[in-house]
């Protein structure tokens, strides 16, 4: 009699990462909807499970590394579409094409920042550089990813992740000690409410917690996502124009 083979118990990655696009996409159509950061209690509650999506992907980038078969492929397909999703996202939020016109927050999508972090863990793992050189180009890669979404500190995440990977403890401190540094930005620049805000990565923790180390059974899902990114931004950007023309609704618009 053939036992049926039961499945690893907790959350895939794909389940992860629909978790994630859901929450993004709630963010995102909140930001366009009802723009500049409104203090009502019920858009800030929403804007909360907004925090869900960030850490995921982030998560998912330093997992995507470690099982990569061509880091060299991998990077490059992050590269292409941080550009797509560079003309998408600032189509969706009213942010000029051409970076800091209007700010040095929010020029370019957190595809960039991904981009770039996968980047940092390849330079960390590199056993052709010493350590002086891979501390030069990490700091410069974070200087790179500053005007991207969630900026630097998410690359510190991505790298924090990578480097503690196996040790969920040290990942998650890792994780909210960098973000509490753009939440301080966040704060000081923007707004003290949705600066605190931000915080609310740590929401996330259960779910990265019950990840149990597998795709998932979609093997599409990683394609679906990167083509799902930059679709769901310009349904936002259509719906950002009709609803308030050409106006910017958030900072760096």
């Amino acid at each position: 009699m053939l036992q049926s083979i039961e499945s690893p118990k907790g959350l895939t990655g794909n389940q992860l990462k629909v978790i994630a696009m859901l929450s993004m996409t709630l963010d995102h159509l909140i930001c366009v909807i009802f723009p500049n950061y409104p203090m009502d209690w019920w858009i800030l509650i929403l804007h909360t499970l907004g925090r869900l999506a960030a850490p995921i992907f982030w998560f998912m980038a330093a997992e995507g590394y470690a099982h990569t078969h061509s880091l060299k492929k991998y990077l490059m397909r992050l590269f292409v579409f941080s550009i797509i999703g560079h003309f998408a996202y600032n189509f969706a939020f009213g942010i000029p094409f051409v970076p800091f016109k209007t700010s040095c927050f929010n020029q370019t999508s957190v595809i960039w920042v991904l981009f770039l972090g996968v980047g940092a863990l390849a330079v960390n793992d590199s056993e052709k550089l010493k350590q002086w050189q891979k501390t030069i180009l990490i700091f410069v890669l974070a200087a790179l990813a500053f005007p991207g979404d969630w900026s630097s500190p998410a690359l510190l995440v991505i790298l924090s992740f990578g480097e503690n990977r196996g040790y969920f403890k040290k990942q998650m401190i890792g994780m909210i000690f960098w973000i509490s540094f753009y939440s301080i930005v966040f704060i000081i620049f923007i707004n003290p409410v949705y600066g605190l805000m931000q915080m609310g990565v740590a929401l996330t923790i259960p779910l990265l917690k019950s990840y149990n180390g597998s795709r998932g059974t979609f093997k599409g899902m990683r394609y679906f996502f990167y083509w799902y990114y930059p679709a769901h931004l310009i349904v936002c950007g259509i719906i950002r124009i009709l609803l308030h023309g050409s106006t910017g609704v958030m900072i760096g618009g």
